[in-house]
């Protein structure tokens, strides 16, 4: 981990202030903490962070003390903002129960190194080094902790050809999802014919169950612009465009700052640090359009036109891409990553990962599991040890089922694979994808026939419309998959589930409509047997599809006390008092409101699979 922001230049407290901290409440957290310094006459300094990645942990806040480790808290409500005042500030006896951990130089008694935790321990942090640690609008924190020497190196020291070459080196892989070798793609940029061309950095992250993007650019800007200035310099570039979608309204905010502060300093504009280079860099904020994450329809949104894939035959983005122009188009990660390739070496940033696929991973982890939040790790590193040992596994002892990841599109990997080592082959190999970095886990408790209906509904809610295997075949998946959640499915519908899944994959012209029958193809391939309880037995096994299950109350459990009774929506609980009550199955609409209304000592209402046709 790396030391905080602001040892010995005063009191500071650090608070995660990025948008999953301002959900769990760090704006209120930092009111109260200036309420509690200013009533007892303390000078400190409270800074706004980005997320350090530890969400189940929100708000976490930092207690940096001159001279002394500073001090991670989870969970600081409001209310615990006045403790760790009187604790650590005032009487000196940090509080230990909800600490996180410390970081910087020395220890406290009963507080682990932040290091230490189970969480971060086996994470190996580059691209989210910074996030969490410094204030995302203070350059002066970013260049302190090594920032822009990458770019001086670059452009003071190296010729442009010298810099592709040591990115081709490093074996950085693109992280936006396809895994293009970067170092390739920037050289064909810099060798395409024109003389205007253009950097983009694909910030949309049309996936919603991921937020890496979002979480670096609202943590560590600089980072990024550093990259894609590097970029410029390395293909000849002289304009750049940050693409990020208008519903990330902070991470647009912190990315004007940044670029105004690095124009300041001379990073950005005309002859940067003295030489003969230009590069300007502005923000274009997208409609959130989850194909605009394909690279041709994010350039005509840019342009100002619908965001739609071109259609075959068309040039690569690097020949004719912005405005018909050459145009080198990245993820936000990729550009991360530059600095610590030219800070380190290209053979120091491949000590990491596997021969095929270097450097680090990074996921939002979420879902069905202990530990949410965003990590990072070594390309490689399998499912299992994510999911168990930096997860925590699965909540209150249930069993994992199954794993989502590469977002929307991706495959659901079952039990059997969690030993799957985590890089772009290797998950393609198992039927999903890296994708945008989502990782959803599922416990016992899913239908995964329902998994597959969600997520493709998504994706036919996302269809640019323009191909008619993407908006047509994925339209009639969808009806399928709701006739099979809804028991009126057949066993031939499987086989063509799976026949139109390849037909659309096969056919679609992007990235994006190649991926959308992932989730129904891998669903069907390791979880047939829940396909056909739908099909055959007309029962989800997981009590999820309310055409396929019943509630019943068990006689020898119910106490009569009629709670049940007043809260069905549907009047069909019959009974009185003292009297055994019994669910009319006619007109039970399977909310599930008695079984959530029944006291837990009595547990007398169930769920089962199947449908019951008398009382119950």
């Amino acid at each position: 981990m790396r030391d905080t922001p602001g040892g010995g230049k005063g009191l500071t407290i650090l608070v995660g202030a990025a948008t999953c901290g301002r959900s769990a409440g760090a704006l209120e957290t930092m009111d109260a903490f200036r309420q509690e310094l200013s009533n007892r006459n303390i000078a400190a300094d409270i800074v706004e962070t980005g997320c350090v990645g530890l969400c189940y942990a929100e708000p976490v806040v930092g207690i940096d003390q001159p001279g002394r480790p500073t001090i991670w808290y989870r969970n600081v409500t409001p209310e615990r903002a006045g403790e760790l005042v009187d604790g650590c500030l005032v009487s000196g006896n940090p509080p230990t129960e909800y600490a996180l951990g410390t970081t910087g130089d020395g220890t406290v008694d009963g507080i682990p190194l932040l290091s230490d935790l189970a969480t971060l321990k086996p994470q190996v942090r580059r691209v989210l080094r910074n996030c969490g640690f410094i204030s995302p609008t203070s350059i002066d924190q970013y260049i302190a902790g090594g920032g822009y020497e990458a770019l001086r190196k670059a452009v003071l020291e190296m010729q442009p050809a010298e810099v592709i070459d040591e990115v081709k080196r490093s074996g950085l892989r693109g992280l936006g999802g396809a895994g293009f070798p970067v170092g390739r793609k920037w050289d064909g940029c810099r060798r395409a014919e024109g003389r205007e061309k253009y950097v983009i950095c694909n910030a949309d992250e049309g996936d919603p169950g991921a937020f890496q993007d979002r979480s670096v650019l609202e943590g560590d800007p600089h980072s990024v612009i550093e990259g894609m200035i590097i970029a410029g310099y390395a293909v000849g570039a002289g304009q750049g465009y940050l693409y990020v979608r208008a519903e990330y309204p902070l991470a647009v905010e912190y990315l004007e700052t940044a670029i105004l502060q690095a124009t300041e300093r001379g990073f950005l504009g005309n002859d940067i640090l003295g030489s003969d280079f230009h590069f300007h860099l502005e923000v274009f904020q997208g409609a959130g359009a989850f194909v605009c994450g394909e690279s041709t329809a994010l350039t005509l949104s840019i342009e100002g036109n619908r965001g739609m894939p071109r259609p075959f035959p068309r040039p690569r983005t690097t020949d004719a891409g912005l405005w018909n122009r050459p145009t080198l188009l990245n993820n936000v990660k990729s550009f991360a990553s530059i600095r610590w390739i030219l800070n380190k070496g290209a053979d120091w940033f491949a000590e990491v990962g596997t021969e095929k696929s270097s450097g680090t991973a990074i996921f939002s982890l979420t879902g069905k599991i202990v530990n949410t939040g965003l990590i990072e790790v070594p390309m490689g590193m399998t499912l299992r040890e994510i999911i168990f040992d930096i997860g925590g596994g699965i909540p209150e002892g249930r069993e994992f089922k199954a794993v989502q990841t590469g977002g929307p599109s991706g495959g659901c990997l079952p039990a059997s694979l969690l030993d799957t080592p985590v890089d772009f082959d290797s998950l393609a190999a198992a039927g999903s994808i890296m994708g945008s970095g989502g990782m959803v886990v599922l416990d016992e408790d899913t239908c995964m026939v329902d998994v597959a209906r969600y997520f493709l509904d998504f994706s036919d809610k996302e269809s640019c419309g323009q191909c008619s295997l993407c908006r047509l075949g994925s339209s009639e998946m969808l009806e399928i998959l709701k006739k099979i959640t809804e028991g009126r499915g057949s066993i031939e519908d499987m086989d063509l589930l799976v026949e139109m899944g390849e037909a659309i994959r096969l056919g679609s012209i992007c990235g994006l409509g190649q991926t959308v029958p992932n989730p129904v193809l891998t669903t069907l391939r390791y979880f047939r047997d829940e396909y056909e309880a739908h099909i055959r037995d007309k029962e989800c096994p997981a009590r999820v599809c309310k055409e396929l299950i019943s509630y019943r109350i068990l006689p020898d459990k119910c106490k009569a006390c009629m709670i049940c009774l007043r809260e069905c929506p549907a009047e069909a609980i019959q009974g009185a008092k003292k009297e055994v009550h019994v669910i009319d199955q006619e007109k039970c609409i399977r909310c599930g409101a008695c079984l959530s209304a029944c006291p837990t000592r009595f547990s007398a209402v169930e769920c089962i699979p199947g449908r019951l046709t008398d009382g119950g």
